[in-house]
């Protein structure tokens, strides 16, 4: 029987025996998905390593055969990563380039490796390995955001800042209890990750094309020996499902949330109107125009980037929405997605670590900036409730009263006498004063989860056992 060549292998389709004519060029590079498929490489050759392996052991191919195979995809392996490795469009995917370049380093050993699998089995393996492997670093990612947010909330524990709601000033806080929200609203993105995690890990491997094989093969031993949890129950589903990869979309699409959130808060606090932070100069830019400006482009961009992570998921959920059982070319268009959602958000977490890092507070405009809103307005009212036995309506009329008699003046609360107050409080007395301090405030706001210096303190603390425990 007459060997094939490489160059007669390369055009012709590993499917043609049943073709009389050669595919379309237009259709050639319409179908290949070579030009991004090719990042599963590390992957691809992890399974097919597992898998020959198993086929060896279940007696389905030689040992000879085995060894030739694994030394033949470890040196393909070095040629892709040492950038000496070719990739063919005609070839279609990565499995067929790496199996292609296999036959030409190893012979007819090479044709075995397909034995008892199919792309659609093989490529879902590939995509969850890489995945897995992803989520794991976003979650490493997400740990040192963590621990550089509560670093910082420790060194600020106590410094004033106002709180808002609706963008005006509310109530007086503290820096270090702002961050902390933050670590919070991470935890539970790293909580999500670890449910994606913990369902995708399911070996499809040995579904083969849909219907599983009649080879006898061992799908425990190549979950195990890949580090899944267990096989799939259903080959079916083990090549149709992509619900994994929607679902690690929605994780990463919280955490862009997140993110967006602070960086909006950066973009607020640095500008000119704020000015309660300085960010770092490596992670602002400057204008082409402008020589004074030092832009914070770094927060914007991590704002913008959840509508692409959003787009991606949709992209995905759109595809797989009306597709019948099981594989459809369709699902080609699953890869690209998630390869820019997963970089995507790596970016964004690191340099939002490099931003917290390297922020510095403005603490006189913060203060500067609560006095202006006056923020001990409910403290004055929860006073008149808890001292005065004023029911809380009235109270509530009567500290806005206050307020106004502040605005008239042009003062902070702070700087009302006790004269003022008993002119609309006759029976105020002297402690009336103290409430209206803004460091009196903070301090007894000591309720579980509160913003008083001790709280954020103990909370930071506390935070560290929780999310970064190794």
């Amino acid at each position: 029987m007459k060997k094939d060549s490489s160059e007669e292998r390369n055009n012709s389709k590993i499917w043609g025996g049943r073709f009389s004519s050669s595919s379309n060029k237009s259709m050639e590079e319409f179908n290949s998905s070579i030009q991004f498929d090719k990042k599963l490489y590390k992957q691809d050759i992890e399974a097919s390593i597992v898998h020959a392996e198993m086929l060896c052991k279940q007696k389905i191919i030689s040992e000879k055969d085995f060894k030739l195979i694994k030394t033949g995809l470890n040196k393909i392996k070095t040629e892709i990563s040492n950038n000496n490795f070719t990739f063919s469009i005609k070839l279609e995917d990565i499995h067929m380039n790496i199996e292609n370049r296999l036959v030409d380093l190893i012979g007819d050993a090479g044709k075995k490796l397909h034995t008892g699998r199919s792309r659609n089995d093989q490529v879902a393996t590939d995509i969850k390995l890489w995945l897995r492997d992803n989520i794991d670093q976003i979650e490493i990612n997400l740990k040192v955001l963590q621990k550089t947010l509560i670093d910082k909330s420790e060194l600020y524990y106590d410094m004033l800042m106002p709180g808002y709601t609706h963008l005006q000033v509310a109530q007086p806080v503290t820096f270090g209890h702002h961050l902390l929200a933050y670590v919070e609203m991470l935890g539970r993105d790293r909580g999500r990750l670890t449910d994606c995690r913990k369902r995708l890990n399911e070996s499809p491997l040995g579904s083969a094309a849909l219907a599983g094989t009649s080879y006898p093969i061992d799908r425990d031993f190549v979950s195990k020996k890949l580090g899944f949890d267990k096989p799939t129950k259903n080959s079916m589903d083990g090549v149709s499902d992509r619900d994994f990869a929607v679902e690690f979309m929605s994780a990463t699409s919280l955490i862009a949330i997140h993110l967006s959130r602070l960086a909006e808060e950066l973009v607020i606090w640095s500008s000119d109107s704020f000015n309660f932070i300085k960010l770092p100069e490596s992670f602002t830019t400057g204008s082409s125009i402008m020589p004074q400006k030092r832009n914070p482009d770094a927060a914007e961009l991590i704002r913008a980037k959840p509508g692409r992570i959003f787009g991606n998921m949709l992209s995905l959920m759109t595809v797989l929405k009306g597709l019948p059982m099981t594989y459809g070319k369709d699902m080609q268009e699953d890869k690209e997605p998630i390869f820019d959602t997963a970089r995507t958000i790596q970016m964004c977490i690191v340099n939002m670590d490099g931003m917290i890092k390297g922020l510095q507070p403005i603490p006189n405009n913060m203060i500067q900036a609560l006095q202006k809103g006056f923020p001990t307005a409910t403290d004055l009212a929860d006073y008149l409730v808890i001292n005065l036995d004023i029911p809380f309506r009235d109270a509530h009329h009567l500290t806005g009263r206050i307020v106004l008699l502040a605005e008239e003046k042009d003062c902070t609360l702070e700087s009302l006498s006790l004269k003022d107050i008993q002119r609309i409080i006759p029976e105020a007395d002297d402690k009336i004063i103290d409430v209206l301090k803004i460091q009196n405030s903070v301090s007894s706001r000591n309720s579980f989860g509160g913003t008083a210096p001790k709280n954020v303190l103990k909370a930071a603390r506390e935070a560290k056992k929780r999310f970064l425990k190794d």
